[in-house]
C-alpha cells in the first residue's frame, strides 16, 4: 500500500471517530486550512484528550467522597452561605423528610448522601450540582412560605441528583476551550458552569418533575403543593417558563410553567384512583362541584385549590372516603384526612362536609 492511500485511510478513520466523540469534544480546523491527514489527526487526539479531562474530573467530583466535598466548599465560596437558623432549620427538616421519601423507592440515596447549604443570592432558585450537593437560595424562602412547595421543589432538584442529570449536564455544556483555560482549577470552572443546571434538558425536566411527585406522595407533604407550585409562579410571573426569575433554571428549552401545573394536575387525579380533579379553579369530586376556595393564607384562590384537591386525593388514596366527612371546628374531615380549614370567604365547614357526604 503507497503512503497516499495509507494517509488517506488514516484520516477516514480518524473523521470517524470524531463523530463518535460529538462536537464539543473537537476543535474544528480553520476554514481556510486544508483538511490534511495530519490536522485531523491533531484535532481527534486534542479532542480525546479534552473530553478524557472532563469525564475525569467529573467522576472525581461527581462520584468519590474527597472530591463531593471538595466541590462543596468550593460552591460555598463562590456563592456565600446564609446562616440564619430558622431557615436552616426549616431546610434540615425538609431535606430528612425527602431523604427518607426516596429512600423507600431508590436506596442508593444512602450511598451519596445529600450535601446542602443556603446560599445568599435573592432570587428564587434551587440547584443540584455534581456529587449530590446542593444549594437552596435566600430568595426562595422569601417566595415560598409553606414547607410543602418547598420540598416540591427540593424534591425535583434530588430527582435531578438522582438520575444522576448534573453529570450528564456537565458533559454537554462545558466546551474544550472552557476546560482547556481551567489553568489547573478544574473544580472552580465546573462550579462556576454548572450554576443553574446547565445542560439539564426538557426531558430531564419532565423526569425530574414526575419524580418529585412520586418523592411527595410518600413523605408527609400535601401532594397537592406539585401543581400549586406552578400555579403560584404563574401567578407571579406568567405562565412562560422565561418570566419567573431563573426558577429550575427554566430556559426556552424547558416546559412551560402551564405544562407543569398540568401535568402535576392530571397525576393528583390519578392518585385520587380518578375521584378528584380541578377544573377552572373549582374543586371536583366525582364531576361534581365541591368548592372553590377564597384566596387566603397567602395563596391565590387556584393556587389553595391544589391544596385542597391534595387532601382530598390522599384522602381517597388511602381509603379515608369510606369514612363521613366531619367537622372540627372550622376544619372539614374525611376519616382521619384534613381537607380544609375554612378561612374568611369560604363557606363554612359544616356545608362543606354536608356536600362532601353527598357528592363522595
Amino acid at each position: 500500500m503507497n503512503k497516499n492511500r495509507l494517509r488517506t485511510k488514516i484520516a477516514a478513520a480518524c473523521l470517524a471517530g470524531t463523530l463518535a466523540f460529538g462536537a464539543q469534544g473537537v476543535l474544528a480546523p480553520p476554514a481556510a486550512e486544508a483538511l490534511s491527514a495530519g490536522s485531523v489527526i491533531g484535532a481527534v487526539i486534542g479532542g480525546a484528550a479534552t473530553a478524557a479531562s472532563l469525564n475525569s474530573a467529573i467522576k472525581k467530583y461527581n462520584n468519590t467522597e474527597e472530591g463531593r466535598q471538595e466541590y462543596f466548599q468550593t460552591l460555598k465560596k463562590q456563592h456565600g452561605v446564609n446562616s440564619d437558623p430558622n431557615l436552616n432549620s426549616r431546610l434540615d427538616i425538609i431535606m430528612g423528610n425527602l431523604t427518607s421519601a426516596i429512600g423507600q423507592i431508590d436506596a442508593s440515596i444512602y450511598e451519596k448522601p445529600y450535601n446542602y447549604f443556603i446560599n445568599n443570592e435573592k432570587s428564587f432558585n434551587a440547584f443540584c450540582t455534581l456529587g449530590h450537593n446542593m444549594s437552596v437560595n435566600t430568595g426562595l424562602f422569601n417566595v415560598i412560605t409553606n414547607d410543602d412547595e418547598i420540598a416540591v421543589v427540593l424534591g425535583h432538584e434530588m430527582g435531578h441528583g438522582q438520575k444522576d442529570h448534573p453529570a450528564k449536564g456537565a458533559k454537554r455544556s462545558i466546551g474544550p476551550q472552557i476546560l482547556a483555560n481551567a489553568t489547573g482549577n478544574v473544580v472552580g470552572v465546573l462550579a462556576a458552569n454548572l450554576w443553574n443546571n446547565q445542560g439539564i434538558t426538557k426531558p430531564m425536566e419532565w423526569e425530574a418533575d414526575n419524580l418529585a411527585f412520586e418523592y411527595i406522595t410518600h413523605s408527609p407533604y400535601n401532594p397537592g403543593a406539585c401543581a400549586a407550585i406552578w400555579q403560584r409562579v404563574m401567578d407571579k410571573g406568567g405562565s412562560s417558563s422565561s418570566n419567573f426569575a431563573t426558577f429550575m433554571a427554566g430556559g426556552s428549552d424547558h416546559p412551560s410553567n402551564s405544562a407543569r401545573r398540568d401535568n402535576y394536575a392530571k397525576k393528583l387525579t390519578e392518585y385520587s384512583k380518578n375521584h378528584v380533579t380541578v377544573k377552572d379553579g373549582k374543586v371536583q369530586v366525582n364531576g361534581k362541584d365541591f368548592l372553590t376556595p377564597a384566596a387566603g393564607a397567602g395563596m391565590s384562590s387556584a393556587e389553595r385549590a391544589y391544596f385542597v384537591a391534595g387532601n382530598l386525593s390522599a384522602a381517597f388514596h388511602n381509603g379515608h372516603n369510606t369514612s363521613a366527612a366531619t367537622t372540627n371546628g372550622n376544619i372539614v374531615m374525611l376519616g382521619a384526612q384534613p381537607i380544609i380549614q375554612c378561612l374568611d370567604g369560604d363557606e363554612s365547614a359544616q356545608v362543606l362536609a354536608d356536600r362532601l357526604n353527598a357528592i363522595k
